[in-house]
């Protein structure tokens, strides 16, 4: 059973996550989408990449290729997003994060653009199986801080790649072997810039996945999340215990 949730947080007047899931004989495709924007924009951005690349991807007959399925749906959320804010002055700049694993004949693809993220328990260890598109992760892989610096950096927050900004946008793809997991985590940068690798490894995998996004979300609260938080915890095939 898929656990899903999305909070609001302790300190913003609007939640700007959107997530959502499709689960049926042929695919399942799980979204983290973490909005930005002024006024209600950000909202509007998420809703929209969700529902976009949900709409896409059910219209797929055939997933003979699932890694190309999953960026043209992201690619088609974009200029969703872009028109959007094109024909609308309050609107103009917004975007959003995307976070998606497609599941489908035995294949796991994540894609991602942002800083929203991925992570798959395996049996002894949790890894993060995407790569922030921001300013701090620039700086780390540039050698300019460190990794552990970088977890307080004052522009933790600051993206360099969105969808909707631009009429095109670049997705990352990741192909994974779904055997190897026990769990998947998407969460929006309000769960992963809060609680820890370990902290998420240790919930996921004493808890169900419903109960598990619940405690992950009441946590990050605790431990001061001052952004909306979104947490999708889902099965993979591994049974090893």
């Amino acid at each position: 059973m898929v656990g899903i949730l999305s909070d609001i947080g302790l300190v913003r007047k609007l939640n700007e996550d959107s997530v959502g899931l499709i689960e049926d004989d042929k695919k399942r495709l799980y979204i983290v989408a973490d909005g930005m924007g002024g006024h209600n924009a950000g909202e509007i951005a998420s809703k929209i990449a969700v529902e976009s690349t949900i709409d896409y991807v059910n219209k797929e007959k055939e997933f003979n290729n699932p890694g190309e399925i999953l960026t043209e749906a992201i690619k088609f959320a974009n200029e969703k997003i872009f028109e959007k804010s094109e024909e609308n002055l309050a609107m103009s700049g917004m975007g959003t994060t995307i976070t998606a694993c497609l599941i489908c004949n035995k294949e796991m693809l994540v894609a991602n653009v942002g800083d929203s993220s991925c992570f798959v328990v395996k049996k002894d260890f949790i890894e993060k199986v995407t790569k922030d598109h921001s300013l701090v992760q620039q700086l780390v892989d540039a050698g300019t801080i460190t990794e552990e610096e970088a977890i307080n950096h004052p522009n933790k927050n600051i993206i360099t790649r969105a969808l909707g900004t631009n009429n095109s946008v670049e997705v990352d793809i990741f192909k994974l072997n779904l055997e190897d997991i026990k769990k998947v985590v998407l969460c929006s940068d309000g769960l992963s810039n809060s609680v820890t690798k370990s902290e998420i490894y240790d919930i996921a995998t004493k808890n169900n996945n419903k109960e598990a996004c619940e405690k992950l979300i009441e946590l990050s609260k605790l431990k001061g999340s001052n952004d909306n938080i979104s947490v999708i915890i889902f099965e993979g095939k591994c049974n090893d215990d």
